[in-house]
């Protein structure tokens, strides 16, 4: 049984021995371009935009579940320090208190994940439209057959990044 990091170098060769006749091919003709979507969506206003607003809600969370986590954490010393006085009814009912917490301090955080993910989706869905017509309008602009993610490319010269082009095209359609 192959494991994965053997399986996706496997898949990732040949892939590279698949394609590679085809990018010398359209490398010639300059048909094809490399784009970093990370980039774009990190230096355009619409990325920015969107990351503050996620910064925003994030850093809310992190300060309400501060507050939780601070009384969690002083039970836990509270039963650490004082259980060797108490009954064992009393450990038993903090013992209860304390796991109580817990649960439902974890339950929030994963309704918080949830909450994130689908703002993220909020946030990220209207650009991702606008960048779908952007870099295509870019691709018929320049002739270019394929645009590949940054991500997946091995090499590729900076002349066939369109990444900072993309960036001002998707700002000023933004606009």
């Amino acid at each position: 049984m192959m494991t994965k990091g053997v399986a996706l170098a496997t898949a990732m060769v040949f892939l590279f021995l698949a394609f590679w006749p085809l990018g010398t091919v359209l490398a010639a003709d300059g048909s094809i371009a490399v784009l970093n979507l990370r980039k774009v969506f990190a230096a355009s206003e619409a990325g920015k935009k969107a990351q503050e607003e996620m910064d925003k809600k994030v850093k809310e969370l992190q300060e309400k579940f501060k507050k939780e986590e601070d009384s969690l954490l002083a039970l836990q010393d509270e039963i650490e320090k004082k259980s060797s006085v108490w009954n064992e009814e009393k450990k038993q009912e903090k013992a209860i208190e304390f796991q109580k917490m817990r649960r439902d301090l974890r339950v929030k955080q994963e309704d918080a994940n949830l909450e994130l993910k689908k703002m993220e989706e909020q946030q990220l869905s209207p650009i991702r439209k606008e960048l779908e017509q952007v870099i295509e309008k870019l691709a018929k602009d320049k002739g270019l057959d394929i645009i590949l993610p940054s991500e997946v490319v091995m090499y590729s010269s900076d002349a066939v990044d369109i990444t900072d082009e993309v960036t001002k095209a998707l700002n000023a359609a933004g606009k």
